[in-house]
């Protein structure tokens, strides 16, 4: 008889914010020989960007919806478009899609089995490579040992859950960026000064400012750092730390306001806008506040959608849009140590019962939790396995 596990897969919310998050039983997958089996503590509430529930569970109930459960029960995936995310919650970056996990070496492979570097019990992140599982499941297995780095014990679970995709992306914007801070400054010379404006308050935004002001810390005299916040709640975070300046992006008023209190509140235009506002009045936003020949980052997982609608616009006033891919896992590597070592501070975040995932996707559509928000799986009886 297969023993089974828990999986939570969440999809990316629709404009009704319905039937985005299921709840099956799975079996517990068989250590893979050069590989691990790590039992899942903690992870990150992200979304997959098409709905592609697993056909092969034993058991499988919608967490919103009966007659999906239904579908899936019979072993068919129910046919329907791919959702975007589009619900107007989702426009600080609160909430992306990636894949974040944090446990427990539960069993090692029998061919790497008393290798160096990893033991059973030690403490993980993992690496999301490609093929890496649907959802979070309370088992998950890892192919190879170089996708798993272990943590320090000064990195809990709940805050290394929040590192492989959001913080890492952040880091991966932050280097992008350094390159053209660098022909900026060497242009103007040593009073010159590079102005760099952060769209958004939510998990993305947030690492961003805080990668951000320690990569420049020994330049702070050259590098301005402003951030564009996109709610009340997020204006206050951002205002807790003291290394950035922070504008607020009111939906109340009118663009050309906005624009105009962003410009002043940087002394002009800026040279470079990392956006995670993921939307296109945000990206339109961020073009009028650019300089002429200054560069928009924004996430890959939007440019398929944005880049259409905006290249030419950006192309006449002589800006660039430049997306950014995930970071590498040796910047993982590198971000778990900074965190571990108290050099960057993560931001604010509340951990929840994975049981409790729609409701959690509910609040975060609806920007009700400060910061990110956590799923955590309880410790399996064993009894169960």
């Amino acid at each position: 008889m297969n023993k089974l596990c828990r999986q939570v897969s969440i999809e990316s919310p629709g404009p009704t914010i319905r039937d985005c998050v299921f709840s099956f039983e799975v079996p517990v997958p068989d250590v893979p020989s050069k590989g691990a089996r790590i039992r899942v503590v903690c992870a990150g509430a992200c979304y997959r960007l098409r709905r592609s529930p697993s056909i092969s569970s034993i058991s499988s109930v919608s967490s919103t919806s009966s007659e999906i459960s239904q579908d899936l029960s019979c072993g068919s995936a129910p046919i329907l478009p791919p959702q975007s995310p589009v619900h107007h919650g989702l426009r600080d970056g609160a909430l992306f899609p990636g894949y974040e996990v944090a446990g427990i070496v539960e069993s090692l492979g029998t061919e790497v089995e008393g290798n160096e570097e990893f033991g059973v019990g030690d403490r993980v992140v993992l690496y999301p490579y490609e093929g890496v599982p649907h959802g979070y499941a309370e088992f998950i297995i890892v192919p190879e040992l170089q996708y798993l780095v272990k943590l320090p014990d000064s990195v809990s679970l709940s805050v290394a859950a929040m590192l492989p995709t959001g913080a890492l992306l952040a880091m991966n914007t932050v280097f992008k960026a350094h390159e053209y801070v660098e022909n900026i400054l060497q242009k103007r010379g040593d009073n010159g000064l590079c102005k760099i404006l952060i769209v958004g308050t939510g998990g993305l935004a947030l690492w961003a400012m805080r990668i951000a002001g320690h990569h420049y810390q020994t330049m702070k005299e050259k590098v301005s750092i402003t951030v564009a916040s996109l709610k009340d709640e997020g204006f206050l975070l951002a205002k807790e730390y003291k290394k950035v300046n922070v504008v607020q992006w009111n939906e109340d008023l009118y663009e050309k306001q906005l624009i105009e209190r962003t410009k002043d509140a940087c002394q002009g235009a800026v040279d470079i806008v990392i956006d995670f506002g993921t939307t296109s009045r945000s990206l339109h936003r961020s073009l009028q506040c650019l300089s002429k020949g200054g560069v928009v980052f924004i996430s890959s997982e939007v440019a398929e959608k944005l880049l259409p609608k905006f290249s030419r616009k950006a192309e006449e006033l002589q800006q660039c849009i430049r997306p950014v891919d995930m970071g590498s896992i040796d910047q993982l590597r590198q971000l778990v140590e900074l965190v571990g070592n108290k050099e960057i501070e993560p931001p604010p975040h509340s951990v929840f019962p994975a049981d409790e995932a729609s409701e959690v996707m509910r609040k975060l559509c609806q920007s009700e939790i400060k910061g990110r928000a956590i799923l955590e799986f309880p410790s399996p009886p064993s009894s169960r396995f």
